[in-house]
């Protein structure tokens, strides 16, 4: 049988007052329910933990003192742990856990954030780059509030919207001369070495659009970081295929690199943004609907190149 918080309140209220009837007005319940809750608490452990007198009330024996004093200590830690459940659902600061799969999340994640929190100080971020995967299971696991992710190869119970469409485009040394014209073509760029981002699902994807146009590709080098690949572009290694772009045209190294448009018919890549949606915390909510006004706005113009 086991002791409900009601039936704890219940007991210690009542010794409190030294009264059940005190403790039933108090509580605005039945004088019945009080001496029942009292005597489902004795029967559990099997001991006489009150005293009754019929002039002078109710008070403890030894053993309900200290019974009473131990259910004192869990009825104010469960209170402690309500009042800190109703601040992280309605706090607008606190810990925000993010993971993201997005290898130009510092070109637009940082003002997303500014933008978002009115107060930064309030607030303790966690970000996490991840492949798409550890994303998504860090989102079902609890690791991370919202994720940022790639759209590909989603999983069931994840719950996603589509926050851009981020069409390929070629990435060039300055000095190529292809960086002249105003679009190129994949066989275009298929013609030299290539600079491949080795991300999962970016690189099978990546290799799937020379493939789709019969183009053999010469790789000059795998690299697992957007900036690698731009530094390695910019050092005239090669050229690369990506998605999203950063503001800054010059790479690590401090070399110009030029992105022009692909003129094929090419799938885009989705970003996407997910989170728990059946009991968002306020501050959760805050980020994700600054992400669909910042996309939804200037972040699509600049992180993009179209034709």
């Amino acid at each position: 049988m086991a002791i409900t918080l009601r039936a704890m309140r219940y007991f210690t209220t009542a010794l409190r007052h030294g009264s059940i009837a005190g403790a039933a007005a108090a509580l605005s319940v039945a004088p019945s329910a009080v001496a029942a809750a009292i005597d489902r608490i004795e029967a559990h452990f099997d001991l006489d933990l009150v005293r009754r007198q019929r002039s002078k009330g109710i008070g403890p024996t030894a053993s309900g003192r200290v019974i009473a004093q131990r259910f004192e200590q869990l009825l104010e830690d469960y209170e402690a742990i309500e009042a800190q459940g109703a601040d992280l659902k309605t706090a607008p600061g606190g810990i925000l856990r993010i993971g993201y799969y997005a290898p130009v999340a510092p070109a637009f994640l940082p003002e997303i954030l500014m933008t978002a929190l009115p107060d930064p100080s309030a607030v303790e971020l966690h970000l996490e780059e991840c492949d798409n995967d550890a994303a998504q299971a860090g989102l079902l696991d609890g690791r991370y509030d919202l994720i940022l992710f790639v759209s590909r190869d989603v999983l069931p119970s994840i719950a996603y919207e589509i926050l851009i469409e981020a069409p390929a485009y070629a990435l060039l040394p300055e000095a190529h001369p292809l960086a002249a014209k105003g679009s190129v073509t994949i066989a275009e760029i298929a013609d030299g070495p290539l600079v491949v981002l080795n991300r999962p699902v970016a690189a099978d994807y990546y290799r799937s659009l020379f493939a789709a146009g019969g183009a053999d590709i010469s790789v000059a080098a795998y690299a697992n970081s957007t900036e690698m690949v731009r530094s390695l572009v910019g050092a005239g290694l090669g050229c690369a295929v990506l998605n999203m772009r950063p503001l800054n045209a010059r790479s690590y190294g401090g070399d110009a690199v030029v992105a022009r448009p692909i003129s094929d018919p090419l799938p885009p890549l989705s970003l996407a943004i997910a989170h728990d949606a059946t009991r968002p915390r306020r501050l959760v909510q805050t980020v994700v609907r600054a992400c669909r006004a910042q996309f939804a706005d200037t972040a699509r113009d600049r992180c993009i190149v179209t034709g």
